[in-house]
């Protein structure tokens, strides 16, 4: 037999293997029981029903990462801190819709930290911690999973372009509070402060909302906002949580349909 004849045999098993690796995975998935992901969060995570505007949450995208059979519910809401959650009754909302078996993916601090707002604030060394736990405790009572996530960093470079991190505190309570109570912790702050970093003040811009003038009704001058993810951005965040997914062998990877959009 001559080598070209045995390299195309060998190709042709090669593909046939992958072939059927395929179709053996897409047949387990297809077994995989119906589950549901409830998120819970602020503007950074919650559903933007304005498609015409560029803002987009990263629980919007996350869908598009898993399969059919993970139900993603977002509970999460512009604004919203821990305290606030609580206050407007979002949060026993919740309850009333957590099922036994069900995951609930808590990701909160952006609002937590404006001292200046007494109906969000809750200061990381205390109220925050509290309210983390309690959320945890009444997760659990429901025979469903809790999962905590630290805040996505803001995009704010000083003027030696290195990026100032301002939520630090309230992601160190946040794993902490995970550590405690023996939850999973998906750290999005280090993640997204590292990426954001690595690619510096101008290409960094791609990922949050830069609009010009004469646009939108709502920002005739336009806006450039360093917190809040374009379509770009919401995409990588959620990837950063579906590879963090799998890199813990999470229960919930297996629900994971890719990685890249």
């Amino acid at each position: 037999m001559s080598m070209a004849i045995k390299m195309t045999a060998l190709a042709t098993l090669c593909f046939l293997i992958l072939f059927y690796s395929v179709r053996l995975g897409a047949a387990e998935n297809t077994h995989l029981a119906p589950i549901r992901l409830h998120l819970v969060g602020d503007s950074t995570m919650s559903d933007k029903p304005n498609l015409a505007y560029p803002e987009r949450g990263w629980g919007q995208l996350l869908p598009e990462f898993m399969l059919p059979q993970l139900t993603v519910i977002n509970h999460a809401a512009n604004g919203r801190s821990t305290r606030r959650f609580v206050n407007e009754g979002r949060w026993q909302r919740l309850l009333s819709d957590v099922n036994q078996g069900d995951y609930v993916l808590i990701q909160f601090g952006h609002n937590d930290s404006k001292q200046s707002d007494p109906a969000r604030f809750a200061d990381a060394a205390t109220d925050y911690r509290e309210f983390l736990t309690q959320f945890i405790a009444d997760v659990r009572e429901r025979g469903a999973t809790p999962m905590l996530a630290s805040s996505i960093c803001r995009r704010n470079f000083n003027d030696e372009a290195v990026l100032q991190q301002d939520l630090t505190a309230y992601a160190n309570a946040a794993r902490q509070v995970a550590e405690q109570q023996q939850v999973s912790f998906f750290d999005l702050q280090q993640y997204s402060c590292n990426y954001w970093q690595e690619q510096g003040p101008a290409a960094s811009q791609a990922y949050f909302i830069q609009v010009p003038a004469d646009l939108y009704a709502k920002f005739p001058q336009g806006t450039t906002d360093n917190t809040h993810l374009s379509v770009q951005g919401a995409s990588k965040v959620a990837q950063f949580f579906i590879r963090k997914l799998q890199h813990q062998q999470h229960p919930l990877s297996q629900y994971v349909y890719r990685e890249l959009l």
